[in-house]
């Protein structure tokens, strides 16, 4: 008979309780929640890689790897006495089934974005309860990577209608915020050029967001490209005995579009 969730949940705990105690594993015994911040956020990339890939199995595997960080960070905190795993457990489902009565109670919602606009509504209203003023952009950290922390905050903002009507609209924000960058570049201003190319990068990604598209997602994508092609030009020159390092700027010109010419060709084939 195949265990239940909850036995095997339980097993886990057993595992992570046996790691940090007396005899256990050295290296877990000495591990802080500061010393875990690295791993956490590793693993976290490690589940988005394998999501990408397609792969069952690895994504299986890091999602693993990732709830034992969690784990691990429970178990620190209740060797702490700050909270136990059961407190943790019962405050998120207390948590989830307050914030969607449209599944548990009498609520109605037609639509995602409707549920979200709920959402956000409950949280507003929890930290009110809590005598806290909270922002609507609150919650969404500041260690996230800038792109995504820029289609985090432009989606927040965008529940309540704060908001381009599409992306065209937001493409003419773009167009003149690289003009405004383009000034700045003539004019040597280091600040004003800083400035100027946040603001630029930040309308592209309304654009994207506009358009269904995760900005991170799409200069991953760019970035792979650039790797392909440089890696691919690389390899030409070096059939040739040369090297990156040491060929004239149009030389390597020539390379790089040979680079992409080759990769257009595989694609039409």
């Amino acid at each position: 008979m195949t265990d239940s969730p909850g036995v095997l949940f339980q097993r886990l705990l057993d595992v992570m309780k046996r790691l940090r105690e007396p005899g256990g594993c050295p290296w877990d015994r000495e591990q802080t929640p500061t010393s875990l911040k690295p791993y956490l956020i590793e693993e976290a990339y490690e589940v988005l890689e394998a999501i990408e890939s397609g792969g069952s199995a690895a994504v299986r595997e890091e999602l693993g790897d990732l709830l034992f960080q969690v784990v691990f960070h429970a178990r620190i905190a209740e060797e702490r006495g700050d909270f136990t795993m059961i407190d943790l457990l019962g405050q998120l489902i207390d948590k989830m089934v307050r914030r969607h009565p449209h599944v548990f109670s009498d609520a109605s919602v037609g639509t995602a974005t409707e549920a979200l606009v709920q959402w956000e509504v409950i949280k507003q209203r929890e930290a009110k309860d809590r005598g806290q003023a909270r922002s609507l952009l609150d919650g969404v950290p500041r260690a996230l990577p800038s792109l995504l922390r820029a289609q985090r905050v432009q989606s927040k903002a965008a529940r309540v209608n704060f908001d381009w009507p599409d992306a065209r609209a937001a493409w003419l924000k773009v167009e003149e915020e690289i003009r405004e960058a383009a000034e700045a570049l003539a004019s040597g201003d280091t600040r004003r050029i800083r400035e100027e190319l946040g603001d630029a990068l930040f309308s592209l990604v309304n654009v994207a967001r506009l358009s269904d598209l995760d900005a991170d997602d799409a200069l991953h994508g760019a970035i792979e490209k650039f790797r392909r092609r440089f890696t691919n030009m690389e390899a030409e020159l070096a059939a040739r005995g040369k090297s990156v390092s040491a060929v004239p700027p149009d030389e390597l010109e020539r390379s790089w579009e040979a680079a992409k010419a080759g990769e257009r060709s595989e694609k039409r084939s």
